[in-house]
């Protein structure tokens, strides 16, 4: 069986374009960066030999495509517990839980948000990685989209690359934010900490923009925008600015209990042991209707005590 075998030959319009430009115009329900994978696994040719994706098409070029059909993952449904907040035949838009990671990983084989949703819908075993086109931290709660299908999934990515879609997220910072501003800055892989990502000129851009909601005594809540979607990109970013976020293993270090917190308020903030952070609303063109659709997560319980006994001290 084969997921696309198809042959095509291009036209005047389309040459002096690079292939994997000219094939995205020929196969619109894919995204460009799939079809940059399949030109580099191999499974196109022109004029019967293997190319690359930078390489020009010229008028009369015989590209042929051959994808072979593969589960992309088999990983076995699990009655997982999470809330979903809207469903239709194109996506699943899920309010993620702390504690959840999204999928299976090395240490983590089972028990995940895939895993979860493959109970719901085991269609979705077909779809790269189970239709998830974004994630979340395994302890940060909120608002996700997963396609249901692979138009859908093409249109997610492609949103995603692009832009357009707006991911807004509320946090807790230890320390008092001045104001809010833009970061922009390069994060990749930390060079002795592979689990941490680090702000470093090799990196990938990454932009976040974020205003101040409420300050209390010791420390703020924050409301942001992502604009690039990398790996731990609030938590970085806060941390780089010296306002790592409550709670934050990784990136806030030991907590720092201000002086003068009396012991009821250094309970709270010593018990809330994960990174204060929260996926409130996510916005983005339907896979289908073309409409602009928006759909929001309520903070979860934890946060929202958090918040009610900082409150009480301000």
């Amino acid at each position: 069986m084969k997921l696309i075998q198809q042959s095509f030959q291009i036209e005047k319009q389309q040459a002096g374009s690079r292939l994997d430009n000219a094939l995205h115009q020929l196969l619109p329900d894919y995204s460009r960066s799939r079809i940059q994978q399949w030109i580099q696994q191999g499974f196109v040719c022109i004029n019967q030999q293997l190319c690359k994706p930078r390489q020009k098409v010229f008028s009369g070029d015989m590209v042929d495509l051959d994808v072979p059909e593969q589960p992309v993952i088999s990983d076995l449904p699990q009655v997982i517990e999470f809330d979903i907040i809207y469903q239709d035949e194109d996506i699943f838009v899920v309010n993620k839980p702390a504690g959840l990671v999204v999928h299976p990983a090395a240490g983590h084989l089972d028990g995940t948000l895939v895993n979860g949703l493959l109970e719901r819908d085991a269609s979705l075993q077909q779809l790269p990685r189970a239709g998830i086109v974004h994630r979340l931290d395994k302890d940060t709660t909120g608002v996700m989209v997963v396609a249901r299908n692979l138009k859908a999934h093409n249109w997610l990515v492609e949103q995603l690359q692009q832009r357009l879609v707006k991911r807004e997220y509320v946090a807790l910072t230890m320390g008092v934010v001045t104001a809010g501003r833009s970061v922009e800055t390069k994060i990749g892989r930390h060079s002795q900490n592979r689990k941490k990502m680090s702000v470093q000129a090799e990196g990938k851009l990454a932009i976040t923009h974020f205003q101040v909601a409420r300050k209390f005594a010791h420390f703020s809540l924050i409301e942001l925008q992502l604009e690039t979607g990398r790996t731990h990109q609030i938590r970085v970013h806060m941390a780089h600015l010296n306002y790592p976020l409550l709670g934050d293993p990784i990136y806030g270090g030991r907590v720092r209990i201000p002086a003068g917190v009396d012991d009821a308020l250094k309970t709270v903030v010593q018990d809330f042991r994960r990174q204060a952070l929260h996926a409130e609303r996510l916005s983005f063109e339907h896979p289908t209707s073309h409409e602009m659709v928006c759909f929001e997560a309520s903070m979860p319980g934890d946060f929202k005590h958090l918040l009610e006994v900082l409150s009480l001290y301000d």
